[in-house]
């Protein structure tokens, strides 16, 4: 009796896939439920920012930084400004640093508060992910106090931020982080040490440190690996080097060091010291200026520049090629979610097409940062 043949079955996850983020397409190839080849389709997104910024004052082109990654377009706005600050050697005034970091780690806890819930909800847990929508609807409140806009900001500027912060936002921001502290324990007890909820992530896609450094993972995806890089301690940047905060690693909280859960754990630990961070700024927060004298037609001089920073995403890059003139020769964004996407193929063979679902929630890659 001869044996029986079988061959693999060729099926698409996305790109209009609810565990995919976004408009990602993955192309499976399976034998049954396990999984043989994993391929990522980009590009759906692409919206040629970097090629439209050659043709944008330098000023103009924050509003586009936000559509990088709007989950955190205040971390992308920062990014950008730091670049051409670096370009044009102006000091931002102290209290727009200590702003901007507020707002920076308010974002941070809410892109934090997608990636946890989506991957909870991925899970089959509904319930965390409207909870935790609930507690950064909070933070957009004070984002919008600040800015006008709950989503695209456009309020960092170069040399400082549009707008300075309301008379009582402080108060207001020490009072919603008095309610998210209890409220996240709340959620960890529900999810995040839910017996059931750690079975599905950890001893998943585990990656070595070696694997994380070869495919030049970034941010809580490197981090998670038990990689202590942060650019924020490592290459400070504004205030950074003055506040007391620790790089949460992946320690084999559930299984294996670099597995699923690890890089879950470690959001929810950056969640911690973010709000560690907020509490100092509100006790250190400075008065005077908040915008640097910078001249309305800016021109920086020839060659290239990069500059790096942190965001919810890990390390934010951008190379600008100046010729001199009103607008970049060449702007390139490094991202984390494209290095994030990159790994995929190697960790997902020989598992099952319901744990690509956790993996894709673990990695937290955001589409049109992918894309740009």
């Amino acid at each position: 009796m001869g044996k029986l043949r079988t061959e693999l079955m060729t099926i698409n996850m996305g790109p209009q896939h609810p565990s995919t983020h976004g408009v990602i397409r993955f192309i499976i190839d399976t034998d049954g439920e396990v999984i043989h080849r994993c391929e990522p389709d980009v590009g759906y997104l692409h919206r040629s920012i970097e090629k439209i910024t050659e043709h944008l004052s330098w000023q103009g082109i924050v509003p586009f930084t936000d559509r990088v990654d709007y989950l955190c377009a205040m971390n992308s706005n920062w990014a950008y400004v730091m670049a051409v600050e670096k370009m044009i050697a102006v000091e931002v005034p102290r209290r727009a640093e200590f702003i901007r970091v507020m707002v920076g780690e308010l974002n941070r806890i809410s892109s934090h508060m997608i990636a946890i819930g989506t991957t909870d909800m991925d899970m089959g847990a509904f319930t965390p992910f409207i909870q935790l929508l609930r507690e950064r609807e909070y933070i957009n409140d004070l984002l919008e106090m600040v800015s006008g806009a709950r989503l695209t900001y456009n309020y960092l500027s170069i040399g400082g931020v549009n707008y300075d912060i309301p008379r009582n936002w402080l108060f207001k921001v020490e009072e919603f982080l008095n309610h998210f502290d209890p409220a996240m324990e709340q959620m960890n007890r529900l999810c995040t040490y839910n017996r059931i909820f750690i079975n599905r992530m950890a001893n998943l896609a585990p990656i070595s440190k070696e694997l994380a450094f070869d495919y030049n993972l970034v941010g809580p995806n490197l981090r998670g690996s038990g990689v202590k890089s942060d650019v924020r301690r490592d290459q400070p940047y504004s205030v950074y080097s003055e506040l007391d905060f620790e790089i949460p690693v992946g320690e084999g909280f559930g299984g294996e060091v670099g597995d699923c859960y690890d890089r879950f754990m470690v959001r929810i630990l950056e969640v911690r010291e973010s709000i560690k961070i907020l509490r100092q700024c509100i006790k250190m927060m400075p008065e005077g200026p908040i915008q640097a004298k910078v001249k309305n037609t800016i021109k920086p001089p020839e060659g290239h520049f990069y500059s790096r920073s942190e965001t919810p995403r890990g390390d934010t890059g951008y190379f600008i090629e100046s010729s001199g003139g009103t607008s970049p020769y060449r702007l390139k964004i490094r991202s984390g979610s494209f290095t994030g996407i990159s790994i995929t193929p190697a960790i997902s063979k020989g598992i099952l097409i319901a744990d690509l679902v956790a993996v894709i929630g673990s990695l937290d890659i955001v589409a049109p940062e992918l894309d740009r």
